[in-house]
């Protein structure tokens, strides 16, 4: 049975804003790790090691929360593709938000030892797992929904939870850090983690009221759903998964070297003032907030490939006057380097999850593409603040960094170029896809 036209737009928009909303909450959360692990984290739960040390293994628990973001993808991802997208997605909120509100009210390592650290960490696991079922799930969702000739833009609804979680963070960090003054490091850093109790309810009210997409209940009724979703898709599609991952090389680094290691670079080793770094940071998500739509949106007309290709190549050009521009601690000049390093990997992330939902079928749509996404967590976003310190140690130059994005880049060219569906039913969703947006 045909579901009215009028029906599927008014749920549309209940799904679209489903997606934003949950995933700037769970984003918000997310990220506000990050920065917390590179203004007070070292000083809080790290105090005995030395300041690289002690940044380090601050970075490191960053990482954690990486890593547990593709055993997240595998957990929710088989719920998601046998039971359903909406209740796979009610449960990592859940789970995101009282993780990040046990955070602050962790004691540090001056109250209980060496227990706090270890508490953080595990918290920040249990982050990581949260997120890494929000993505697959939200995107799925998104793209079911949509038309033929809208499946970029609605893609990017879960994307824009990126930014706007990222700018929500960043505010409420420097309304802290002005309003509670010396005090900051003392018990104003737990503020922004307790707030999200009250965003996860916001977040659930909404996502209570959407209803489960119309391809997923087909294949309920035509009883279609994958026995063990995880494993067919690793057996079946793993040159998919890993060139997909590798495609977020290019947006996923310099990301997390704009908004964390610049951070801790700015401050530490330019001995610029933490508020002015944090807000400066904030002008990454301003540029995805805008551009990443935009981007999706021209997905729709000339293909996610082409618009991604873009992005990847402004990234490499974006990533060489970088750190030349940051070394001058001149505020306008750190400014345009920032939106500079910024406005590739908006042109990528903006069609990239419609690309991810495209490349697998639909009863493995949602472990295909989170698998592929929250992989390159750990080989791109995860990893990059610590690599970027490793090498800033050893070579004693943040020019290392660059040519270590402009790696990146190119790696991500060569899986795109490479990437292809490889299910001939999916094969064809997608040319029928490209021929609508053409017409």
């Amino acid at each position: 049975m045909k579901m009215d036209e009028s029906v599927r737009k008014k749920q549309m928009k209940k799904v679209a804003l489903a997606s934003v909303v949950g995933t700037s909450i769970e984003w918000y959360d997310f990220f506000l790790y990050g920065t917390m692990a590179a203004l007070v984290f070292p000083q809080l739960f790290f105090p005995e090691s030395s300041s690289y040390m002690g940044v380090l293994q601050s970075f490191i628990t960053l990482f954690v929360g990486f890593l547990a973001r593709p055993i997240g993808a595998i957990i929710f991802s088989s719920y998601g593709d046998k039971v359903g997208r909406k209740a796979a997605l009610v449960t990592s909120l859940l789970l995101m938000g009282i993780s990040t509100t046990l955070m602050g009210l962790l004691p540090t390592y001056h109250s209980i030892g060496t227990v706090a650290p270890i508490l953080l960490v595990l918290l920040r696991f249990i982050q990581g797992i949260g997120v890494g079922g929000e993505w697959g799930g939200s995107v799925t969702l998104s793209v079911e929904w949509s038309s033929k000739k809208s499946k970029g833009l609605m893609g990017s609804m879960t994307q824009l939870g990126v930014p706007i979680g990222m700018i929500f963070s960043t505010i409420v960090v420097s309304l802290c850090m002005s309003l509670t003054g010396d005090s900051f490091e003392a018990w104003g850093w737990r503020i922004p983690f307790l707030l999200s109790f009250a965003l996860v309810f916001i977040g659930l009210y909404i996502r209570l009221g959407i209803e489960e997409s119309p391809e997923f209940v087909k294949l309920k009724e035509e009883k279609a759903t994958a026995k063990q979703p995880v494993l067919e898709t690793i057996k079946g599609y793993p040159k998919e998964i890993l060139l997909a991952a590798f495609t977020r090389l290019a947006d996923n680094v310099p990301f997390y070297i704009c908004t964390t290691f610049t951070v801790y670079y700015a401050t530490t080793h330019l001995h610029m003032d933490k508020q002015l770094i944090t807000n400066a940071v904030l002008l990454v998500a301003i540029t995805f907030l805008f551009i990443v739509p935009y981007a999706a949106h021209l997905s729709d007309k000339f293909g996610r490939k082409k618009i991604m290709f873009s992005g990847m190549i402004m990234t490499l050009l974006g990533a060489l006057p970088y750190f030349y521009l940051i070394n001058t601690k001149e505020l306008v000049l750190i400014a345009i380097a920032i939106v500079l390093l910024s406005i590739g990997p908006a042109v990528i992330y903006g069609p990239q999850a419609t690309l991810l939902a495209e490349i697998f079928p639909v009863h493995l749509r949602f472990s295909g593409s989170s698998l592929a996404y929250q992989f390159a967590a750990i080989i791109a976003g995860g990893l990059a603040p610590t690599i970027s310190l490793t090498l800033l140690e050893k070579f004693k130059s943040p020019y290392a960094i660059t040519m270590y994005i402009v790696v990146c880049c190119v790696i991500s060219i060569t899986a795109l170029t490479l990437l292809k569906p490889k299910d001939k039913q999916t094969q064809i969703i997608v040319e029928e896809h490209a021929r609508a947006s053409n017409e």
